[in-house]
C-alpha cells in the first residue's frame, strides 16, 4: 500500500527527499518503495517492529548501502546517480549508530573533531576550539583529553552525537542510539537529542522509544515489513491512528 506523506512544514525547504526506494539482500526484499521527504529543521522519527527497515533505510539515505531502485536528493542533489562520490555526500551527513564506534586508541576530543580535520580539512586548532565548545554544551568538557573507556555508556553516546554534528551536516541520522544503553542512560542522550531538534538541527531517527517520538518529533513515520504504513504528526498518529497495524503496533508497545 502507498501513503500519502504530510508536506512539509510551511516555509521551510526540503533538505531530504526520497522517492520509490527499494532495497533486498538476496531475495529478501527489505524496502518496497519507500517515499519520505525532511523539511530543513525537522525532526521526523521513524518507529515499526525490529526488522521493519528502519537501519537500512536510514543507510541507503546516506549511501553505506546503495538502493537497487529509486532515487534521493539531498539539497536538490540526486545522490543515487552512479557518477555521485559517495565519500562526498556521506560527508554532508552526520551518522551516530547504536554502538558508539568511537576510536577507542583517540582522547574524546580527537574523536570529536577527525571528520572535521581528516575529511573537511579543517584546521586543528579551529577544529578543536568547536570540539572543546561542544564538548561544554553536553557537559563533558572535562573529559576531552580521556579515551572513550573511562566513559559510561551514555557518555559515549553523547560523545559520538558531538562528532556527528561537530562538522555542521545538513541532516543528522540516528540509528537506535539509545538500544545499547542501560535504562538510567536512555534519558541523558535523548535529552540532548531534543535539545538538538529545538536548536534547528534537522534530525531523521530510528528509535523504540515511543515517549520521544510522541513529545520531540514534527512528524512520524510508522514502518512495517519495508512500507510507510502510516505518517504523521504525533498528534495525529499517537493519538488517532488511521490504519490497523498502526494502532496495532502501538497497542504492543504501549500496552493499551
Amino acid at each position: 500500500m502507498s501513503v500519502v506523506l504530510p508536506p512539509a512544514l510551511p516555509g521551510t525547504v526540503p533538505v531530504l527527499r526520497a522517492e520509490g526506494l527499494r532495497k533486498s539482500f538476496d531475495d529478501r526484499e527489505v524496502l518496497l518503495s519507500i517515499s519520505l521527504e525532511l523539511a530543513e529543521h525537522e525532526v521526523v522519527v521513524l518507529i515499526g517492529p525490529s526488522g521493519s527497515g528502519k537501519s537500512t533505510l536510514l543507510r541507503c539515505l546516506n549511501l553505506l548501502e546503495r538502493v537497487d531502485d529509486g532515487q534521493v536528493w539531498l539539497g536538490g542533489e540526486d545522490i543515487t546517480d552512479p557518477r555521485a562520490d559517495a565519500d562526498r555526500v556521506r560527508a554532508r551527513f552526520g551518522v551516530v549508530f547504536q554502538h558508539y564506534n568511537l576510536f577507542p586508541h583517540l582522547t574524546v576530543l580527537d574523536n570529536v573533531t577527525l571528520a572535521s580535520r581528516v575529511v573537511h580539512k579543517v584546521p586543528r586548532a579551529e577544529a578543536e576550539e568547536r570540539g572543546r565548545a561542544l564538548l561544554e554544551r553536553i557537559g563533558l568538557a572535562d573529559k576531552a583529553t580521556a579515551h572513550p573507556d573511562h566513559l559510561s555508556g551514555g557518555q559515549q553516546q553523547r560523545v559520538a552525537i558531538a562528532r556527528a554534528i561537530a562538522t555542521d551536516p545538513e541532516v543528522l541520522l540516528l540509528d537506535e542510539i539509545t538500544s545499547a544503553l542501560d535504562p538510567q542512560l536512555v534519558g541523558e542522550v535523548l535529552e540532548l537529542v531534543r535539545e538538538l531538534g529545538r536548536d534547528g538541527t534537522t534530525i531523521l531517527m530510528a528509535t523504540h522509544e515511543m515517549s520521544f517520538a510522541r513529545d520531540a518529533a514534527n512528524k512520524v513515520l510508522f514502518l512495517d515489513g519495508g512500507v510507510i504504513v502510516e505518517s504523521g504528526p504525533p498528534s495525529q498518529l499517537f493519538g488517532a491512528p488511521r490504519e490497523a497495524r498502526t494502532r496495532e503496533f502501538l497497542a504492543s508497545v504501549l500496552g493499551d
